[in-house]
């Protein structure tokens, strides 16, 4: 008998931070294979359109605001969570901001705030997930990572230092969780065409030179190409796979570049 090794039908899914962006074209291919989408946010007015976008691509959402910065709500809004939609198979750990500031120039709370929402709370949304999935015996946890979990770059030092330590925090839980059939792992995005992109993506535009030129695949991402990455790891086809980032990046990772000039 034949296994469909990227069906998710019967699975639910938790994907922090999924009401826009990225996080929703994820949450949209693990929907499409057969997941229920369980998706947070801060604000209601966002996760109730959020919930509207999902249902005009036939995609049933459940929807719950929280923090996943706050340790005690996080606790209650997993454990309604699993009394109301029912056990988490899969999370990822989506959530995330960036402050764009020189180090000099940053202050310390702007700091300790990035690493808070990009590091802490992958900590705080898997130790409360994991437990129920230590009892069932299995899950996938995947952490949004970033290519600045592996490179610098200039005025984006909280946000690498975030990633970085998603990395190795990753890397972690899968070395203490895999025991229990549990894989942890991490998918890291390189530079994608989204809304907050959209105003340097214009041609001419110094930066969408740049990334163009740095991308072996000559293009910016789309959403939607991380839907493969994320349904992978989500799966019974990534049951061996543990502990790694997989870098969905057009080839910028496996490069150091070209001149300008060159075709």
């Amino acid at each position: 008998m034949s296994i469909n090794l990227f069906n998710l039908k019967g699975k639910i899914a938790l994907i922090t931070g999924a009401a826009h962006g990225l996080g929703m074209a994820m949450a949209k291919g693990l929907g499409n294979a057969g997941a229920t989408i369980v998706v947070n946010n801060t604000s209601q007015d966002r996760l109730d359109k959020a919930i509207i976008e999902y249902e005009k691509c036939n995609l049933k959402a459940y929807g719950y605001v929280f923090d996943v910065t706050d340790d005690k709500a996080v606790e209650k809004a997993i454990l309604k969570i699993e009394e109301e939609v029912g056990p988490i198979d899969i999370l990822i750990n989506n959530a995330g901001i960036i402050k764009r500031v020189p180090i000099v120039e940053m202050e310390t709370e702007d700091f300790e705030s990035v690493i808070k929402v990009d590091l802490v709370a992958p900590f705080i949304v898997s130790k409360y997930v994991v437990k129920g999935m230590i009892k069932r015996g299995g899950g996938k946890i995947i952490n949004i990572c970033s290519m600045m979990s592996e490179l610098g770059r200039n005025s984006v030092g909280a946000y690498a230092a975030a990633k970085g330590g998603l990395k190795m925090l990753t890397k972690n839980m899968a070395t203490e969780w895999a025991k229990f059939n549990i894989q942890t792992n991490g998918i890291g995005p390189g530079y994608f065409a989204t809304s907050q992109t959209e105003p340097i993506r214009v041609d001419g535009h110094p930066f969408n030179e740049f990334i163009i030129n740095r991308t072996p695949a000559q293009r910016w991402g789309d959403p939607n190409d991380l839907q493969g990455a994320a349904i992978f790891l989500s799966s019974k086809a990534s049951d061996f796979v543990n502990g790694h980032i997989i870098y969905v990046d057009g080839g910028i990772l496996a490069t150091i570049g070209k001149p300008s000039n060159e075709a």
